[in-house]
């Protein structure tokens, strides 16, 4: 007798188990009925544009509905992050979700943000973007030991500049201090486009910047390239070293993905992330990503959880120590 209650109480347990998810599988057979909204953390023209444009028409036509994008600047990309988490989860409101209002600005600023892994669900990660560190050509440094060597030797004295405090690059530059032991001025700037015109003018030592913006001027010699911040060289531009190689394990790279508000169906995601990495793997389009300094990526929406989870960790940890606040 006690033999049968077992078998009957497991029966109904994987029955309830099942059933659970009947209503998600049902609701994913009939999505999308209508149009889905694309929100972008930052205004039009600028990089979301360009991660989002060679995916978008191709994404729709596999789907069988159009994808409108949504530009939501604002606040260091945080005003799309809660236009998406109040916005219902039935998979018609999605993220465009970067690595700044996603996992830096959390650990800057956490009474302010939302909670990426709380309010949000991973989809997949569409591409990363390489930063790269630069000198002036009048710089005496060829490569990263002679730089870090002239940081050591003048300390406070080199200057880089960021596109702003509490951006990448400005990170970028901070963990490079802390793992380097060096101590050099950081001179933030509202954009790159600063940036790079007092580098040229030599106001400043060195910037660090996204990779696509740096290399007509690495080629045309006006700057001098030292290293990318990312685990590996760059496709982009493969002679270029990677600050890794001088200290292992450092990586500031830059990512864009897929996010939805927190309890869409896992079957909705599931089919966003298999079309998204699909379409990613296609030669052409990775192509086009490269051709822009980003390097393509799709990813398991594990993989993409995963990844936040230890950016969320380092730039706290970062935060801590060096007593980094976002303005």
């Amino acid at each position: 007798m006690k033999k049968t209650l077992k078998i009957t109480y497991q029966f109904f347990l994987i029955l309830s188990v099942v059933a659970a998810f009947v209503p998600d599988f049902a609701y994913a057979q009939t999505w999308p009925e209508k149009p889905i909204r694309l929100i972008n953390p930052f205004a039009p023209g600028g990089f979301g544009d360009t991660v989002a444009r060679p995916l978008l028409d191709r994404l729709a036509q596999n789907l069988g509905q159009s994808i409108i994008v949504e530009s939501h600047g604002g606040a260091n990309g945080t005003l799309a992050s809660n236009v998406v988490a109040r916005a219902p989860a039935d998979g018609y409101t999605l993220l465009l979700a970067n690595l700044g209002p996603i996992a830096i600005s959390p650990a800057l600023q956490p009474a302010t943000t939302l909670d990426p892994l709380k309010n949000f669900v991973a989809i997949t990660q569409l591409v990363s973007g390489p930063l790269i560190l630069l000198v002036h050509p009048d710089v005496p440094a060829k490569n990263l030991d002679e730089l870090l060597a002239l940081a050591l030797k003048n300390p406070g004295k080199l200057s880089y500049g960021s596109v702003g405090a509490g951006s990448t690059t400005h990170l970028a530059g901070e963990l490079l201090s802390q793992r380097a032991g060096i101590d050099w001025l950081h001179v933030p700037y509202k954009g790159a486009a600063p940036v790079m015109t007092n580098l040229l003018g030599k106001q400043i030592d060195a910037g660090i910047v996204n990779i696509s913006l740096a290399k007509s001027y690495v080629e045309t010699g006006r700057l001098k390239p030292i290293a990318v911040t990312t685990l590996k060289r760059s496709a982009v531009m493969p002679e270029v070293p990677a600050i890794a190689e001088r200290i292992p394990g450092f990586e500031v790279n830059p990512w864009w993905g897929l996010m939805a508000p927190i309890g869409t169906p896992h079957a909705i995601i599931q089919r966003i992330q298999d079309e998204t990495m699909r379409l990613i793997a296609l030669p052409e389009v990775a192509e086009r990503f490269r051709q822009s300094g980003l390097e393509p990526e799709g990813t398991t929406a594990e993989a993409f959880e995963a990844r936040i989870r230890s950016d969320l960790k380092q730039w706290q940890d970062l935060a801590k120590t060096n007593k980094i606040v976002m303005d």
